[in-house]
């Protein structure tokens, strides 16, 4: 999905069950360069670069790992850790005893925090987890964010868009293997179908044959139901685990939901004041790198 979205730009993708050793072989592979330098080079070259700066801006400037934040033996410049503004900390309790990977005062480790869901979760919970993270650490930077659905695109052919319209008043089946499919259900939802179901699978499900015979089942007692039949919506996520999989839902039509991640505005920060902070936390490091 990744790759699709940054197709052009200098970003590489690099997939692997040890993040920090992908990131690691990537900079072997391309070298390292500067931010600054890189940011200079743009600015000199223009769209006319010549080939000696090519070279200089094929090098990686940075390295974002997911889930990066219990790699403890891992330097990194920036810790930016989400929350889910729905369901934040479970019992407060660590596995296997509840979801926690370390205890709430980890926290403190972070530089800034996101409160994912903003739209969908309530006032009171939202304030309820802002009091908590200021609790933990009073300067700590809080942004809120969301998942905006963008538009719908036909499986087997991703340049197909379609506004988000076109499930208006029809009967949709929602099919994740995510880890917070609630949200996907709750956006479809807002777009105002007929009606929307939904069917879950456990989050990184590869989905096989017998799978698609388990949404086949629940799509023909669908139309039995309305009189119409329905279409299967599935994360963009989920589809690119495995695009041809999904030709077994035929004769259904089959569409994808894109949606794009943004900075909910609220207490004066912004998308803008979200880069600025970024880019200030990154400045005042690399300058106590350089002194060292």
């Amino acid at each position: 999905m990744l790759q699709r979205h940054l197709l052009g730009t200098s970003a590489k993708i690099g997939v692997g069950a040890n993040r920090a050793a992908t990131a690691a072989s990537f900079l072997k592979r391309y070298g390292y360069a500067d931010p600054h330098i890189i940011g200079s080079c743009l600015k000199r070259c223009g769209s006319d670069q010549k080939a000696g700066s090519l070279s200089e801006l094929d090098k990686l400037g940075a390295a974002i790992l997911d889930d990066g934040m219990q790699h403890l033996s891992l330097f990194r410049d920036l810790e930016i850790v989400m929350v889910n503004g729905m369901i934040p900390w479970g019992n407060q309790k660590l596995l296997p005893l509840g979801p926690l990977r370390e205890p709430l005062n980890a926290l403190c480790r972070a530089d800034v925090v996101v409160v994912h869901h903003a739209d969908l979760a309530s006032d009171k919970n939202l304030h309820a987890i802002e009091s908590m993270l200021r609790k933990l650490k009073e300067s700590l930077p809080i942004f809120f964010s969301r998942m905006a659905p963008s538009y719908f695109f036909k499986a087997g052919d991703t340049s197909c868009q379609l506004p988000l319209g076109t499930v208006y008043n029809m009967v949709v089946l929602c099919v994740s293997a995510i880890g917070f499919a609630n949200a996907f259900v709750q956006g479809i939802e807002k777009i105002e179908p007929l009606h929307a179901d939904q069917l879950d699978f456990s989050d990184h499900h590869l989905f096989q044959i017998k799978d698609m015979e388990t949404i086949n089942d629940r799509l023909q007692k669908l139309q039995a139901m309305f009189g119409s039949k329905p279409i299967v919506i599935f994360t963009e996520k989920d589809y690119d685990r495995e695009p041809e999989i999904l030709k077994h839902l035929d004769p259904f039509d089959v569409l994808v939901l894109c949606s794009e991640l943004q900075i909910v505005p609220k207490k004066g920060h912004t998308e803008d004041s979200y880069k600025i902070l970024l880019r200030q936390i990154m400045e005042s490091k690399l300058i106590g790198i350089n002194k060292c």
